[in-house]
């Protein structure tokens, strides 16, 4: 058992702490489309983070062409570039799926100040 945790230790990327559910991130991903790779950014609100350690996800969605769009990454992925917090949202839930039935300025999470601790954290 100790061998598991060590191993899940040495590929959990600790820069991805910060992230928590209301925030408007940009996640950086690396596809892979025949030989060559490129980094394809997927920006939205988080609406769910779920699991520990390697298994962690977090759900993020945005609306695209009036069409709502979901994507679940795993967030200790190697295909996971960075993630960039752009704004934190101030929410009471863990869980925002509320937000799949609104339209517009009803689905806006309000946003709350970053502390000085997170914007240094978001440098690194």
């Amino acid at each position: 058992m100790d061998l598991v945790k060590a191993v899940e230790q040495q590929h959990i990327k600790k820069s991805h702490k910060h992230v928590s559910v209301g925030d408007r991130v940009k996640v950086h991903l690396q596809i892979k489309e025949g030989t060559r790779e490129r980094i394809q950014i997927f920006e939205g609100t988080v609406i769910a983070r779920k699991g520990s350690g390697l298994s962690e996800t977090i759900t993020v969605r945005r609306v695209s062409y009036g069409v709502g769009v979901e994507r679940v990454f795993a967030l200790h992925s190697p295909r996971i570039e960075k993630i960039e917090v752009e704004s934190k949202g101030r929410v009471r839930r863990a869980k925002l799926y509320y937000l799949r039935k609104r339209v517009g300025k009803a689905a806006r999470v309000k946003s709350r100040l970053m502390t000085k601790k997170e914007r240094d954290s978001q440098v690194e």
